[in-house]
């Protein structure tokens, strides 16, 4: 693997999910339109999933960029790198040491990793199949334990795994340039919003991810200043996460995975580390935990 030209890392992790993706487009896309970019300044996106490889979209709006290069130049500027991680700890604390071999700056880093049901989700097929609960009889400890591990074990996994990663880079760069971590949570994840009852081991596990986040949060604090963490919640996307849960979607409250990446673009954008864990909604207003 080739050294990066840039010192402008994003790491995407779950890059196989219809939001990744679209995150993925739009940062290439943002790319293209700054102007007067050199060549030589590249952008580097590390792509991590359990797929073998992942390929980067076409460009799609060059035409609104004032770049005079070329889309094949441009193309050229981004430097990508794909990792494939099943999600063990093993293989994520692999990963990431053959991610700080090659990485830049990381700027950002998005989690876009996560279960709900079993159809057209990864898990394994030889499982009873996996829904949300509609009440307390439906409890069932292998769910439970698929959930949790997928919606809460696994994103701290990263967490601690990435954490000395960046703390060096915090060492070599002047003025410790802001990294924003955005990780997929849910509304249905707050404690004190929680009306409706139901979805118990989906809204427990993504109620647990909440409080690591908000503790590693407070560690950061005294320890990666620059460093700020978000539990996102996108609003329903039209993805194979919520197909099975359409139909009660009201009219125009089914987001489209390109509207949910970029107001992410622009929470993340907009973020400044303030040694706070912030639980944001699509339109980045605050939920209560």
């Amino acid at each position: 693997m080739s050294e990066p030209t840039s010192t402008k890392t994003i790491i995407v992790i779950g890059a196989s999910s219809f939001i990744a993706k679209a995150f993925i487009e739009q940062a290439c896309n943002q790319h293209a339109k700054q102007p007067n970019l050199p060549v030589a300044e590249s952008l580097q996106i590390i792509t991590i999933s359990r797929q073998a490889s992942i390929k980067l979209p076409e460009l799609t709006d060059n035409e609104l960029t004032d770049n005079e290069l070329t889309d094949n130049e441009l193309m050229g500027s981004i430097n990508h790198q794909h990792f494939s991680c099943d999600y063990q700890q093993a293989s994520i604390e692999q990963c990431v040491t053959d991610i700080a071999a090659i990485a830049g700056t990381v700027t950002r880093i998005v989690m876009c990793n996560g279960i709900l049901h079993s159809k057209n989700q990864h898990i394994n097929k030889k499982e009873p199949g996996l829904m949300p609960e509609k009440r307390i009889e439906d409890i069932n400890a292998h769910s439970l334990e698929q959930l949790f591990y997928a919606n809460s074990i696994v994103p701290m996994l990263w967490l601690s795994a990435l954490t000395p990663l960046l703390s060096q880079a915090r060492h070599k760069v002047s003025g410790e340039q802001k990294c924003v971590i955005s990780i997929l949570s849910a509304r249905v994840g707050s404690i004190s919003d929680n009306r409706l009852g139901g979805w118990y081991g989906y809204r427990a596990s993504k109620a647990a991810l909440n409080m690591l986040i908000k503790t590693t949060a407070v560690e950061f604090a005294r320890r990666l200043k620059r460093v700020k963490l978000i539990a996102f919640h996108p609003g329903t996307t039209d993805t194979p996460l919520s197909k099975p849960f359409q139909a009660n979607v009201p009219q125009g409250k089914l987001f489209t995975p390109a509207f949910v990446a970029n107001q992410l673009h622009q929470i993340m954008d907009n973020s400044e580390p303030d040694g706070e864990a912030s639980y944001l909604d699509w339109q980045g207003e605050p939920i209560n935990w």
